[in-house]
């Protein structure tokens, strides 16, 4: 199944749902959020170790279970939940509590520890690790005949990317080429990571036609996961200054960069076409 990010879970009276690692929307009543967001750790001598904090910034008691599940990236739609995968993390992770309370207002710690049996293969190995709220919130919203309320119950949850490697392994990025979508105006630049270790890239982007520079700037933090592909925005817009891309050729240059801080740059330089 493919989890869109960023969105809520919505458990609807007709079981229908949408689920993701990441609280997102006005509808979420609970204030919690999770640090850190991503964890990354080296194998050393048969297990990895790390500490997760939730904090609960409403006033109300928040009850959680804890769980994990293993997921990938798709290289067009991004982060999504899958039911197997052979770099799953969850088998040789334990994990404490499963279940806890966070008084308001304050915080609680949970541990996680990764055994890997020395039969293993050297790799890098991933799941998510969610903390989900025990007790749903019912939202009533008007349909279109304005007779009709619609009742859905969100249950937000909040996740952390676990990746432990095992071994001497890392990533070996390239880059494929960079596309744009004349409908959406989305230009998008293409990584492929061919290595045994995931990277989380930041994109340093400059744009130009011929010699004219048209767009300058950083992106977001993008992972590409081993042995796949990704695609990454490239947004050349921002809310002061609205960028159209005229029909033609450019050239898309900058740098991808990874590790402490992004300051490892990978250089690249591509070419593509507006319609």
């Amino acid at each position: 199944m493919k989890i869109p990010s960023k969105q809520l879970i919505l458990y609807s009276l007709s079981s229908m749902f949408l689920s993701t690692f990441l609280l997102w929307g006005n509808a979420a009543k609970a204030d919690i959020a999770i640090s850190p967001l991503v964890i990354e750790a080296n194998e050393k001598r048969g297990q990895a170790q790390g500490t997760i904090t939730v904090t609960n910034r409403d006033a109300k008691e928040f009850r959680a279970r804890v769980y994990s599940l293993p997921f990938t990236y798709d290289v067009e739609t991004g982060f999504q939940l899958v039911d197997s995968s052979p770099l799953d993390l969850t088998p040789y992770l334990q994990f404490s509590p499963r279940e806890l309370q966070v008084p308001g207002t304050d915080n609680r710690r949970i541990r996680f520890i990764a055994r890997f049996p020395p039969s293993l293969p050297d790799g890098e190995y991933r799941a998510m690790l969610f903390t989900e709220n025990l007790e749903a919130t019912i939202q009533e919203e008007q349909g279109a005949n304005s007779s009709v309320i619609f009742k859905t119950a969100i249950v937000p949850r909040v996740g952390v990317a676990v990746y432990v490697r095992k071994g001497n392994v890392s990533h070996n990025l390239s880059v494929v080429n960079a596309r744009y979508n004349p409908k959406s105006q989305q230009l998008q630049l293409l990584v492929k990571n061919t290595g045994k270790a995931s990277a989380i890239l930041q994109g340093e982007w400059n744009i130009k036609k011929g010699d004219k520079q048209i767009y300058s700037g950083r992106g977001m933090d993008t992972t590409v996961i081993t042995q796949g592909e990704r695609y990454l925005a490239v947004d050349y817009s921002s809310a002061a200054k609205k960028i159209q891309l005229e029909p033609g050729e450019y050239q898309l240059s900058g740098s991808l960069g990874w590790g402490v801080n992004r300051t490892n740059k990978i250089p690249f330089s591509v070419k593509f076409i507006v319609p």
